[in-house]
């Protein structure tokens, strides 16, 4: 196996595609992910073939979303009214297609297989193990993780999600955590061994998510120029709590009933998960709290109008539950716009000391937080220069450069493993530290 440099990764997308618009449906933040590390990679001359399932009739089997990154259509179920609960009884189909794909390479075609979210690992457990390739997985979420920061009334994740996760914690060469807190989950709730686990934070375009004059963005999104802007970014399901901001922006109004003509509350993106069980919940919740003319519900856009977005809020606000990371905290951050977050899994780091946490989730709180910021335009501008400096420690070049080198190290430890004899002659592993 040469080890020195990787030629072609597979990397596995089962449950949603790096074609379709973050902020609705299944794709999001990790859907930026993948597109993001694809590109990078192809940039250093190492090929990139995406899996991921069928879900239309109007895409051919192969798509090349640029020089060495293609898309590799597979069909696993019926393309459409499938939701990613109904997935797991499809993964033997995906994995006879990503089989099937690979029998048609020689020996060697593929250097190691890089799988997200659970359900690619499982796919990608197999996969590694038929080419004798190693398997590196990113989680971006898990159900453990998630079932101990529910929002009120949200469903669990079943169990044969965390069964399914502690398969693929097992079987995985490398395991890449956004954050070192959520290194320290992988191990503590799921026994993963620590040598496998490495740190490898996200990233941001920074040629494209930068700050620019918010007079010219608010005319460019239709918002009005002396307006007070509250910006959600994000699927609309419970995790991600909409409805904290929107209950903070009513409890704002209370406060201050002049700011009736100039307060916004803009919440772009879509339904997903959950939240597509009642998909008007949140329209619904701003008339039942009397806001609904102050809020603004925009479909997902795309990337550039979105930056334009976050350009044009006074505040960009994150109530989630659970993130593993927050990728629209550190986008709206290298635009110069100032963060409030929930203080949970990966949005500290994201954050930094750039933006505002607050602990909880008491809409009361985070009127609190919003109203003194609102107050003091000193302030802001600091934490403005200060979110502009902090994102760009966070480039998606940076997050490629050590995936790469997480990539060699994986390869070579298979490799010692596959070398060495065992005192019986058989082959046996040698783990090798790595630092996180």
């Amino acid at each position: 196996m040469a080890c020195d440099r990787i030629e072609r990764v597979a990397m596995l997308s089962v449950h949603t595609s790096p074609l379709e618009q973050p902020g609705t449906g299944d794709a999001g933040g990790m859907n930026v992910y993948v597109v993001e590390v694809a590109h990078q990679l192809a940039r250093r001359g190492v090929a990139v073939e995406i899996f991921t399932r069928t879900t239309t009739t109007e895409l051919p089997p192969t798509v090349e979303l640029e020089p060495g990154v293609l898309v590799r259509h597979v069909t696993a179920g019926p393309y459409e009214g499938l939701g990613k609960q109904d997935l797991p009884g499809q993964l033997c189909a995906f994995a006879a297609g990503v089989m099937r794909t690979g029998a048609h390479e020689a020996e060697g075609h593929y250097s190691l297989v890089h799988s997200h979210y659970w359900l690619s690992g499982q796919v990608g457990w197999l996969a590694a193990d038929r080419w004798q390739v190693p398997l590196v997985h990113t989680m971006h979420t898990m159900a453990r993780v998630k079932n101990l920061h529910l929002a009120e009334g949200d469903t669990p994740e079943p169990a044969g999600r965390e069964i399914g996760e502690v398969q693929v914690v097992e079987a995985a060469d490398r395991l890449i955590a956004n954050t070192l807190g959520e290194r320290h989950e992988l191990i503590d709730l799921y026994a993963a061994d620590p040598e496998k686990v490495v740190v490898v934070p996200p990233g941001v375009d920074l040629s494209l998510f930068s700050p620019g004059d918010r007079r010219e963005a608010r005319s460019a999104v239709g918002l009005p120029l002396e307006a007070k802007v509250l910006l959600f970014v994000g699927r609309l399901q419970p995790l991600k709590a909409p409805d904290v901001l929107l209950r903070a922006g009513a409890e704002l109004l209370a406060r201050h009933p002049d700011w009736q003509g100039s307060l916004v509350i803009a919440v772009v993106g879509g339904p997903s998960g959950s939240g597509l069980e009642h998909p008007q919940a949140l329209q619904d919740l701003a008339d039942g709290l009397g806001i609904a003319p102050q809020v603004r519900f925009v479909p997902p856009v795309a990337r550039t109008e979105l930056a334009q977005w976050y350009r044009a809020a006074d505040l960009v606000v994150v109530p989630s539950y659970s993130e593993s990371f927050g990728l629209v905290a550190v986008e709206a951050q290298a635009c110069g716009t100032p963060v409030v977050a929930a203080r949970v899994g990966g949005l500290p780091t994201a954050v930094g000391e750039a933006g505002v946490l607050v602990d909880g989730h008491d809409p009361r709180g985070w009127a609190d937080t919003v109203d003194d910021l609102l107050h003091d335009p000193q302030r802001l501008d600091k934490l403005s220069s200060m979110a502009v400096e902090h994102a760009a420690l966070f480039g998606w070049d940076n997050t490629a450069d050590r995936l790469y080198e997480v990539y060699v190290e994986a390869c070579r430890v298979r490799a010692r493993a596959t070398d060495t004899p065992s005192p019986n002659g058989s082959l046996v592993g040698i783990p090798a530290a790595v630092t996180p």
